[in-house]
């Protein structure tokens, strides 16, 4: 088995336009995650995907529609998948042990939303020791507002793929990727 593992982060039914919290661009980041899952089930790399609950919050309710794994990134065969409560894909969750226990190394990391959860991972990777990869068109986000000011998704999902290549390892989109 190969020593790297798919974050597969949240593509869940929630974001897209028929949810409740939908993001900019989930459906195009969506299709590229598909292609990066494809990619390592061919490669032998394991895929983890990795789905958001919030108790008793608005959104992501257990249970629900919204909770639920998008279509197109369904898990195949008997691919885990990690139940989460907080923003690191690690926190209070199995997935350090599980990639432990495969020998994974390397973590490639895709989903939503990118200033969020898909930060959060990809700095909790790197600091638990894995090589992190990020596929920047695999991840997705909305618009931000802080103190009356609107950031548009473009640029909130610019400065955290320049934050997270600048010291939390290679950020590089899904055709270079599913190049090498």
């Amino acid at each position: 088995m190969s020593k790297r593992a798919i974050l597969v982060v949240d593509l869940q039914n929630e974001y897209w336009p028929t949810g409740n919290f939908s993001l900019v661009g989930i459906e195009a980041a969506a299709a590229n995650a598909a292609r990066v899952m494809a990619h390592a089930r061919e490669s032998g790399d394991l895929v983890v995907n990795i789905r958001h609950e919030i108790p008793g919050g608005p959104i992501f309710v257990a249970g629900s529609e919204g909770a639920q794994i998008n279509q197109a990134v369904l898990p195949q065969g008997d691919e885990p998948v990690i139940t989460k409560n907080f923003p690191n894909s690690f926190r209070e969750t199995g997935l350090d042990h599980l990639l432990k226990q495969n020998g994974v190394e390397e973590v490639v990391v895709v989903g939503a939303m990118s200033h969020m959860c898909v930060d959060a991972t990809v700095r909790a990777a790197n600091d638990l020791g894995y090589q992190t990869t990020t596929i920047h068109d695999a991840c997705a986000t909305r618009d931000l507002e802080f103190d009356g000011v609107t950031t548009p998704a473009a640029q909130v999902h610019a400065a955290l793929m320049a934050a997270l290549a600048f010291m939390y390892g290679e950020v590089i989109d899904t055709d270079a990727f599913l190049a090498r």
